[in-house]
């Protein structure tokens, strides 16, 4: 088989709506495999109740957005740390300073998007509350 055989990947063979269609269906379950990690459970669930809570806090639709979308940017480095993890798993379960350093900068870039989204809510509850 070489790479363009249409039965390695079928996706690179579909045109128009029919690959949207299914580049959809594949980023939704990509959204179920992300559900299966608790930690993404859990941030989907702090972010259901702060969604309603950005509406009342940012006093713009900027503010709003910025408020939201740190939210979902929380959830995207996490499902991208969730990838990286399933793929070093994917090569084997021994232990490999590569596979370690791997996982470990996934983990820092999650961790620095909560701290950039707590930032913002913080920032924007001051301006809010305190001023």
């Amino acid at each position: 088989m070489s790479a363009n055989d249409p039965l390695v990947n079928p996706q690179k063979d579909r045109r128009g709506l029919a690959r949207v269609w299914h580049a959809t269906l594949i980023s939704l379950h990509g959204l179920r495999e992300g559900w299966r990690e608790p930690a993404f459970r859990q941030e989907i669930v702090f972010s259901i109740v702060m969604l309603p809570t950005a509406f009342w806090v940012g006093r713009s639709w900027v503010e709003t957005a910025l408020l939201i979308a740190v939210l979902v940017l929380v959830l995207i480095v996490e499902l991208l740390n969730t990838g990286i993890e399933a793929a070093i798993d994917r090569v084997g379960p021994e232990w490999h300073s590569f596979s370690k350093k791997a996982k470990d900068l996934g983990s820092a870039a999650v961790l620095l998007s909560i701290l950039l989204c707590g930032g913002v809510w913080i920032a924007a509850l001051w301006q809010r509350f305190a001023t």
